[in-house]
């Protein structure tokens, strides 16, 4: 089932998610949607609090990027396979030469900016049957991974913009919390009354 992304300006995007634990309600259901919903929005990932719930998870799955000539065949080989679910994450450690990369977000339809993140991060997580992990990702994998937990966090990567870019995007910004937007995917926006 595809469910309804929130917009910039919802209160969810900005609080810190609570862990869960293995008897979440209907949690493979709950999985199975985000991935329908990722998908049907063109995502490379999804946290919960894109679709209104404060809990620790993400999905990732790169496999977008495995056609883009702009990274090698072996970078390919690795983007087209990797699709995970991050439950309960923490970045242990993020180190590396920060780098600038443009993002978006399926919660802030037609903006996208450059964003400067470290290159390399550890992170413990557990998956969808809460095995637990501990991993080292680099490169557009671990900037994925960083983007996705940000969510978690309450932090948007329009969070991370400098003031003037933040100033610049405003009304923009604004905007996209009242509705008015273009996305090609089911939306929920803050702003917009109830009453219809």
């Amino acid at each position: 089932m595809i469910l309804p992304i929130v917009a910039y300006g919802d209160p969810v995007l900005k609080k810190k998610a609570k862990p869960i634990t293995k008897d979440y309600p209907k949690l493979p259901a709950l999985i199975d949607n985000m991935f329908e919903t990722m998908y049907g929005a063109n995502g490379l990932g999804l946290a919960a609090p894109q679709i209104g719930l404060s809990i620790r998870m993400f999905l990732v799955d790169t496999s977008p990027f495995a056609n883009d000539k702009e990274f090698t065949e072996e970078e390919q080989a690795v983007f087209k396979d990797f699709k995970k679910v991050f439950i309960n994450a923490e970045i242990l450690e993020s180190t590396g030469d920060e780098w600038a990369f443009n993002e978006g977000c399926l919660s802030i339809p037609g903006i996208t900016e450059d964003v400067f993140r470290e290159s390399t991060i550890t992170i413990k997580y557990q998956d969808e049957n809460f095995k637990e992990y501990t991993e080292t990702y680099d490169g557009i994998i671990a900037r994925v991974i960083q983007h996705e937990y940000d969510h978690i966090e309450g932090v948007l990567f329009t969070d991370k913009l400098s003031s003037l870019k933040k100033r610049i995007l405003k009304g923009r910004l604004a905007n996209i919390s009242k509705g008015k937007c273009d996305a090609d995917y089911r939306m929920r926006f803050p702003a917009v009354s109830k009453k219809r």
